[in-house]
């Protein structure tokens, strides 16, 4: 973002980016919302200070399964449909998150992945499913994608439903042996499907709102086409 300032905190549409997103997650039924922080954390905590949210510090940028596995003592207790999303992702709509918990819940599944339609799906992780069922085997970063599978045009959103118990389970088991030596959350869903349990994927009506920001410009477009819907 080319700033000091976290870039959960720039401001789109009048609103930093954080809020927007925790705006459209407050009005869902969730038991209790955990947002995890890392750089300059304490300013994200000020910014948030009127929102009913939990908060986990990552102090180590070791990849999205270690940042969401610095959940793990707050959620400890909750047996239920734990929400994944990012930060970055403003205009993740309401409909599309309750269509993934819907398909997740009729499912029966372990863990379910909202995907899209991109055009240019560069620098996205792969989703690669079984057959042309809605069962989803794995998703495969980008970098560590072979040319079959660059060629593949659903993309990961970064937004998932799990079993609580069940992430937390196999975030244990996910290593590092990629191509960024990250621990990425998505290794999860082979480590469940692996274990024979559904991996279910539903693809977002609307792949604008899935778009994450990660430069000033993605911001500008993001802002433009979506300030009449914000409005």
């Amino acid at each position: 973002m080319k700033s000091d300032l976290p870039k959960v905190l720039h401001t789109i549409c009048g609103r930093s980016i954080i809020k927007v997103l925790l705006d459209t997650l407050t009005f869902l039924d969730i038991d209790r919302l955990v947002v995890v922080i890392g750089h300059k954390g304490e300013m994200v905590q000020q910014e948030l200070a009127d929102y009913p949210a939990k908060f986990a510090w990552q102090k180590e940028q070791l990849g999205t399964a270690h940042a969401v596995k610095m959940a793990a003592d707050v959620m400890a207790d909750f047996d239920g449909t734990t929400l994944v999303a990012a930060g970055d992702v403003p205009f993740l709509s309401r409909g599309s998150i309750e269509r993934l918990f819907e398909v997740h819940e009729s499912t029966g599944a372990a863990a379910t992945c909202l995907s899209a339609i991109f055009g240019d799906p560069k620098g996205y992780g792969r989703i690669v499913r079984d057959g042309d069922s809605d069962i989803l085997k794995a998703i495969v970063e980008h970098k560590d994608a072979d040319e079959e599978t660059l060629s593949i045009a659903e993309i990961n959103t970064g937004t998932f439903c799990f079993d609580n118990r069940l992430l937390f389970e196999a975030i244990e088991q996910v290593g590092s042996d990629n191509a960024q030596q990250e621990f990425y959350l998505t290794d999860a869903i082979k480590i469940l499907h692996d274990k024979d349990l559904r991996t279910s994927v539903v693809i977002a009506a609307d792949p604008d709102e899935v778009r994450g920001i990660n430069s000033a410009e993605q911001l500008k477009f993001l802002e433009k086409k979506f300030a009449d819907r914000v409005k």
